[in-house]
């Protein structure tokens, strides 16, 4: 095992699944389900959906022909409009179940999106198998600490902090939505 590259794979995903990043977005969308993200269900949920498609991703877009560019694309547009959710303070998406949030869209497209998936793909064709599976499980562990403490982030940020987070965050997001677009598109 060459704990270097574990490292290196570690830091790639934690760049990209950037569930420090991803908090604000999180806890508006816990606020507009009632309350209900439930971090093992979101974590086992993105923890599984990396692990399918680290192993037939590639195989499954094929087979449905579409390639990775409009996968991207799509994961951009859910983005998209999250990102405007948070910047506007609207609501474009309506959860039909409220338990629905902890798997759409939090561990998809937030947690294991189009950049995590498009990275594992990536990542998987210079990296060891064995050091991909090592940083998937210890960024799911971060993933879950971080959902566990929620109420502590929330209560040390207060209503104006999560707002102004929500706001910087959500014109990140946007940014990245609209990055992935024109990377996949010939815009």
């Amino acid at each position: 095992m060459n704990f270097r590259e574990i490292l290196t794979v570690i830091m790639i995903l934690f760049a990209v699944i950037d569930i420090i990043g991803a908090t604000p977005t999180i806890l508006m969308i816990r606020q507009r389900s009632g309350g209900h993200i439930h971090p093992e269900k979101t974590t086992i949920a993105s923890f599984i959906i990396m692990l399918v498609y680290l192993f037939v991703g590639d195989s499954i877009i094929e087979f449905i022909g579409i390639s990775v560019s409009d996968f991207a694309i799509a994961g951009s547009l859910i983005l998209f409009f999250i990102a405007l959710e948070m910047i506007l303070g609207i609501q474009i998406h309506k959860d039909e179940e409220l338990q629905t949030a902890s798997v759409v869209p939090v561990s998809f497209p937030l947690i294991a999106g189009t950049g995590s998936l498009t990275t594992l793909l990536s990542i998987r064709s210079q990296y060891a198998l064995n050091s991909i599976l090592i940083a998937i499980v210890v960024n799911m562990t971060i993933v879950y600490i971080v959902l566990r403490n929620l109420d502590r982030i929330e209560r040390k940020l207060g209503r104006s902090g999560i707002a102004i987070l929500k706001k910087v965050f959500g014109v990140v997001v946007l940014s990245i939505a609209i990055k992935l677009f024109r990377a996949n598109t010939n815009f």
